[in-house]
């Protein structure tokens, strides 16, 4: 835990997108707002985990898409869904502004489940498909025709077909 006093301020709560942006689950508070806008980012207000078997299928059943003003509090539920995971944490400290990544960590614990083993194919053949085409240098201009075919040749992408 940190060790500069609380402000009166965070006693309300934090903002949604400014406490996932200071625990770096964004890059960006803008990615953060944009996160909560297009609903990416769900919120269940004051429910325990841990409290029992039953408390937590409640919480998921109780789970809402948030406005990125909305105010997190803690033991808030934060499920967080991208292209290949879902993360789901528990608020365990209000931040306000941007801290380094080891207190980032202790201000959340992470309840997400383990990903599938099709969830990590997925994901490890999304990062073989992001891996960059061979290009060219910059100001060389436009390839010629012969560039053409002989790029064509070495991607295996024929028209002749």
């Amino acid at each position: 835990m940190p060790q500069w006093p609380r402000c009166a301020v965070l006693a309300d709560g934090v903002r949604v997108d400014k406490w996932l942006w200071c625990v770096r689950l964004y890059k960006t508070r803008t990615a953060a707002t944009k996160a909560c806008d297009a609903g990416d980012v769900l919120l269940s207000a004051g429910a325990e985990v841990g409290a029992g078997a039953g408390a937590e299928n409640e919480a998921e059943a109780d789970v809402d898409p948030v406005k990125p003003a909305r105010r997190v509090r803690e033991g808030d539920i934060i499920v967080v869904k991208r292209k290949t995971a879902t993360t789901k944490v528990v608020v365990r400290e209000l931040l306000e502004k941007r801290v380094s990544a080891a207190v980032a960590a202790e201000a959340y614990d992470d309840i997400s489940p383990e990903p599938t083993p099709e969830e990590l194919e997925e994901r490890a053949l999304r990062r073989v498909l992001k891996t960059p085409t061979p290009g060219r240098d910059r100001g060389t201009g436009r390839p010629t025709k012969r560039d053409r075919r002989q790029l064509d040749e070495f991607t295996g992408r024929n028209d002749e077909s």
